[in-house]
């Protein structure tokens, strides 16, 4: 093969690959594009949302504990409290899912019965 057949093969398969590279790179900025348009419609749609109130189970039953002398009680004042609202937040969470349960139709847990 003669010399200058090396040269055009060699200039057009540089020529490929640089056209292949460039209509990659087209299509990755296209598609990125397209998803920052997408999020700045997001953030559009979502930017304007009631902003929810942020409360705890215990301020949504309505018994809100004060605050009390924590440094100054005894540790095992502090445990009974602990424990107490631990077993109430608790109640409040088992008597929610079984609400819940109850309105989907869907069967109850056996630990979430209660047994009077």
């Amino acid at each position: 093969m003669p010399w200058w057949f090396w040269i055009l093969l060699w200039i057009a398969l540089v020529a490929l690959s640089l056209l292949l590279h460039l209509t990659l790179g087209y299509r990755l900025f296209r598609k990125f594009m397209a998803t920052v348009h997408e999020l700045g419609d997001a953030g559009q749609r979502f930017g304007n949302l009631p902003q929810p109130q942020e409360t705890s189970d215990v301020e949504r039953a309505g018994n809100t504990p004060a605050p009390g002398p924590a440094i100054f009680a005894s540790p095992e004042q502090m445990r009974h409290d602990y424990v107490t609202a631990k077993a109430f937040r608790q109640e409040v969470r088992r008597r929610k899912r079984v609400e819940r349960k109850a309105g989907r139709g869907q069967p109850q847990s056996l630990h979430d019965i209660e047994f009077s």
